[in-house]
């Protein structure tokens, strides 16, 4: 239960209790209402940024674990929200700092399992607690709180899903508190988050309700529309008569669809066109494929060119061009290259010397904002990292100003370490940075100061990312909001979606708590205990990225992770698997040496290795007879069995059969080996007792140790074999067998007999 006290002074009322600390958190209304749900069933909380979710979740913490014996854990999608929640519990909980720990990649596995052993909250990035929980190091019996922050993203294999399906099966008193500014507008997203989160409520607020007004200060926001120059707009037509061409191309092998249509529209078509092309070995399918990988590359360059301007237009090109030359380039970039129409385009882009009116426009802006307060903060948002960098460049002589992007690398393009988000954060604060131009790594969850103005510089179709733009202003004071759109360009279009889209879905969040309500929600029933298979694995760590490993735990197979030298999945002392998925084994072949040199390592570490290619369309990206020709080798010269599978549950299927065959059936150990071109004399005597039928490494060990040399083992009859432990009559005539008949009438005898 929450206890409120009133303090007169500055008439301000804050919450007591016994585990908050006292003036640490602030008495709003609406907060305790949607906690003491949050305290009774499952909740998804709907409120935009801004408004305390971090404070709601800390007083269902404190409540939480004054009431019961448990461990919390906060979880939250990246590192710098990982570090700002936990610095946030610490401040306001009168809980020992040491027992509220933070995780992520960086802390070593053994590190991990003494702090969450030790800890009483825990705040972890999701990634991380889904590898705990495959590898087993941690358990979620004692947990009595999970809270799911950014929980729109609980949707398809984001590592929410697994964890909430593991917490509902392992608690023994599981609460779920689970947060968000925006689930989207697509109802079967939502309640797709509601389901894998075993949802049972909804409290959604927003900055108009009565409770929340208060303290929210009023937003004024503004549509400045700029005209595209009339250089800039030959270049675009001249990208836009290349995306015309590739239309009519699709239209003459019988495929038509509008110009207009949406990425996302470009996308699906694309998957449907593989699946129908791996069935038909249509060669216009193929082609069709390709052409639609060239519309969707020129249509990037066009958007650019519209919201971004001609520089950052130049980057995209060159890096196109780079793409199209290299040895592994797609077939799209080359075609695009090859063409006249196309070249004559990158030579307009190459003549055009005018920038976008959106850059003149952002620094009128930025003047205007610093004249009207001299001591304004200022959040500049971007799409693109290219943009940010020459925003940055441009604003800098006249304004403090910096960038904040995501941790990412990429080619020439540098992410920003944790440590170094911190501290710009910091300087933002203080003021020694007035202006951050963010990508949307600013728009999610990250307690950036409020701000007296944020401008988008271009529109996002996305309610959510809109939502959460937004939000980072006008947090108890007056805010600003531009948006910069360039006239008869997307940038229109996308604006006027996410404002669709953002009313939709507080209608369509209403609809969906009232259906949820009416017919509670299934939680536990849903998650019974997982039977134990008796079945053990060993796993390569990288494969934690796949969902395969996921679906085996699921299963009730023990799971064990270490960093294989060879094979991804060891199912016993001979059989090993090596997966690969289409996309893996297409590149693989690409580079020839590194797929039979793995099959190599692969043969060489275990006599009864398998290849499973994964996904389907296997003939895609390279000739078929190329890709034909790679398996006819591996199955004839390397006498490599190759299992292909629809998809990642199949593949676990697959696994777990094989496994049972060898663990239960052959009772067989599970042994990891290292692919070796020398053996030690040891080593050497092990496989060769461990090649007999049924012999495997135990049982050779255990015969070595008996009889201390091979030859004593040949000569020893079945009576002497059988007292050897797991040994038995039908492995000692077995041996007696292979030791005793001659060469030339080992042929009459085929595997069952023998």
């Amino acid at each position: 239960m929450f206890y409120l006290l009133f303090y007169p002074t500055r008439n301000v009322a804050y919450v007591t209790h016994p585990l908050i600390k006292e003036n640490t958190i602030e008495r709003r209304m609406y907060q305790i209402s949607i906690a003491a749900t949050a305290l009774a069933k499952n909740t998804l909380v709907v409120i935009p940024t801004g408004l305390g979710k971090t404070t709601i979740a800390a007083l269902v913490i404190a409540s939480r674990l004054l009431n019961e014996d448990g461990k919390a854990l906060f979880l939250a999608p990246t590192k710098p929200l990982v570090e700002q929640h936990a610095r946030f519990l610490r401040n306001v909980l009168k809980i020992n700092g040491d027992s509220i720990v933070s995780l992520s990649g960086e802390v070593e596995p053994e590190k991990r399992k003494e702090m969450w052993k030790d800890a009483k909250i825990i705040v972890s990035t999701p990634q991380v607690i889904e590898n705990d929980l495959l590898a087993s190091r941690i358990e979620l019996t004692d947990v009595i709180l999970v809270v799911f922050d950014e929980a729109h993203r609980a949707v398809g294999n984001y590592s929410y899903v697994f964890i909430a399906r593991e917490y509902l099966r392992q608690a023994k008193k599981p609460l779920i508190l689970a947060m968000t500014a925006s689930p989207g507008s697509d109802p079967e997203r939502i309640m797709e988050v509601v389901q894998n989160l075993a949802i049972e409520t909804i409290e959604v607020r927003t900055e108009w309700d009565e409770d929340v007004a208060p303290y929210v200060g009023r937003k004024e926001i503004e549509w400045i529309k700029v005209e595209m120059p009339k250089e800039m707009q030959e270049v675009k037509r001249r990208l836009e008569e290349c995306i015309k061409i590739r239309f009519k191309r699709l239209k003459d092998v019988g495929i038509e669809i509008p110009e207009n249509a949406s990425k996302k529209d470009l996308l699906a078509l694309q998957e449907a066109l593989q699946v129908e092309a791996a069935e038909s070995r249509d060669s216009d399918m193929f082609e069709a494929i390709s052409v639609l990988a060239e519309i969707l590359k020129l249509q990037h360059a066009v958007e650019l060119i519209e919201t971004q301007g001609i520089k950052a237009l130049k980057l995209y090109l060159k890096k196109l061009i780079k793409e199209a030359s290299s040895k592994g380039g797609s077939k799209a970039a080359k075609s695009i290259v090859n063409d006249t129409l196309f070249r004559n385009a990158v030579v307009a882009a190459a003549k055009c010397k005018v920038e976008h009116p959106k850059l003149k426009k952002l620094k009128e802006i930025i003047e205007e904002q610093f004249r009207a307060k001299e001591d304004s903060r200022i959040i500049v948002f971007t799409n693109y990292r290219d943009s940010a960098d020459m925003i940055v460049r441009e604003l800098s002589d006249r304004f403090p100003v910096a960038k904040f992007v995501g941790q990412a690398s990429r080619e020439d393009d540098r992410g920003m370490r944790q440590k170094e988000q911190i501290e710009t954060l910091d300087k933002f604060r203080k003021g020694e940075y007035k202006v951050l131009v963010a990508t949307s790594v600013g728009e999610e969850g990250l307690d950036i100061p409020s701000t007296d103005l944020v401008v988008f510089y271009e529109a996002v179709p996305s309610e959510i990312r809109a939502i959460q733009r937004k939000g980072r202003t006008g947090r108890g004071r007056e805010g600003r909001i531009v948006v910069l759109m360039t006239k008869g360009t997307r940038d229109e279009a996308y604006y006027y979606t996410s404002l669709r889209k953002e009313k939709k879905m507080y209608e369509m969040i209403l609809k969906i708590k009232e259906t949820i309500e009416r017919k509670k929600q299934k939680t536990l029933v849903e998650f019974e205990e997982i039977p134990r298979a008796g079945v053990k694995i060993i796993v390569d760590s990288r494969e934690l990225r796949s969902d395969v490993v996921k679906h085996l735990r699921e299963m009730g197979v023990g799971i064990e992770i270490r960093n294989l030298e060879v094979a991804d999945y060891v199912l016993s002392d001979r059989v090993a698997v090596e997966r690969k998925t289409v996309d893996d084994f297409i590149e693989s072949i690409k580079q020839r040496e590194r797929l039979f040199s793995q099959i190599g390592k692969l043969k060489s570490a275990y006599s009864r290795p398998v290849l499973i290619i994964e996904g389907a369309n296997l003939y895609r990206g390279m000739h078929p007879n190329a890709i034909r020709g790679a398996i006819v080798s591996l199955a004839i010269d390397f006498s490599i069995p190759i299992i292909q599978t629809r998809d990642a549950k199949e593949t676990a299927e697959f696994i777990m059969a094989m496994a049972k065959r060898e663990q239960e059936e052959k009772r067989r150990a599970v042994v990891e080996h290292a692919a070796k071109t020398k053996r030690t004399l040891k080593e050497e005597q092990e496989h060769i007792v461990s090649a007999i039928s049924n012999v495997g490494g135990v049982i050779a060990k255990n015969l070595l140790d008996y009889f201390q040399t091979i030859e004593k083992i040949a000569t020893a009859d079945e009576e002497e074999l059988a007292k050897v432990p797991k040994v038995g009559r039908k492995i000692a005539s077995r041996i007696r067998r292979v030791m005793t008949t001659p060469y030339s009438e080992a042929g009459f005898y085929d595997s069952e007999s023998f």
